[in-house]
């Protein structure tokens, strides 16, 4: 096995790190439920290097996908190179995903409590909300039905809070036996990808617990930007760096940095 070249520190973007960590998160073989955005750009990662063989869905019904070029959209014809079939998204939802077909699905959260249930529906009250968000979509029809479930989302403490305003999309909803409990397919979300770290969920309790901190963040960084209570394992390494290749790979899906936005000095 041939050694891998670590880039250094200052040498890739946030995103990009965020990227291969989605990347990393995807097995050869499996089925992937993806969007636009960081998981697109994740899946494609993954596909072009260890895991080649992965299929990648897109909920306008876009199954295997070989796609060349990025999207701008789920719906984009682009995502049509090479695919094994372009059916609907009644197909999508409700065969493959519904039918437990799909092996990891990649979603978002504006909010994320410590079960890992998600919110994309508003901030605030009910009847007079702060912003109110696109909902849920797919959303949670993936969470709810893919075996595992990554979360990629910005690290803020107003995001990551004690009590959701709103549950669009059911993580591990109270703790263990849960979901069995309430009849849902999926296995619930398995890890949480943000611009500071990794986190993934304690198998006893099924509460958030911090995985690596990036390169240059501290523990304290990501308490400091966390409203709930986040398990704190005694030591918590340094999230892997990505290789030179790995970077190559990605910037020459993302060329003119639709996704992958330099960081700002």
């Amino acid at each position: 096995m041939a050694e891998k070249n670590y880039a250094k520190p200052g040498e890739f973007s946030t995103l990009e790190i965020m990227a291969v960590c989605g990347a990393k998160a995807i097995k050869n073989g499996e089925n992937v439920f993806v969007g636009t955005g960081l998981p697109m750009i994740a899946a494609m990662l993954a596909k072009r290097t260890h895991a080649p063989k992965a299929k990648i869905i897109y909920e306008a019904g876009f199954i295997d996908s070989n796609a060349k070029d990025l999207s701008l959209s789920i719906a984009d014809s682009r995502l049509g190179y090479k695919a094994a079939a372009a059916i609907g998204l009644i197909e999508t939802l409700g065969i493959l995903l519904q039918g437990g077909r799909v092996d990891v699905g990649f979603v978002g959260a504006a909010q994320i409590d410590e079960y890992g249930n998600i919110n994309t529906t508003y901030i605030g009250d009910y009847e007079n909300p702060i912003v109110r968000l696109p909902g849920s979509g797919g959303g949670n029809d993936i969470v709810s039905s893919a075996k595992r479930i990554v979360i990629i989302m910005t690290h803020q403490k107003r995001k990551f809070v004690k009590k959701l305003d709103y549950m669009t999309s059911p993580g591990h909803l109270d703790g263990p036996g849960a979901r069995k409990r309430e009849g849902l397919l999926g296995g619930g979300p398995s890890l949480v990808i943000t611009n500071l770290c990794q986190m993934d969920f304690d198998e006893k309790t099924k509460r958030l617990r911090l995985k690596t901190v990036h390169p240059g963040v501290t523990v304290e960084q990501v308490l400091e930007n966390t409203g709930l209570d986040l398990i704190i394992p005694e030591h918590v390494p340094e999230t892997e760096l990505p290789t030179y290749e790995e970077l190559k790979i990605l910037r020459a899906i993302d060329p003119k940095g639709i996704y992958l936005k330099k960081d700002k000095k």
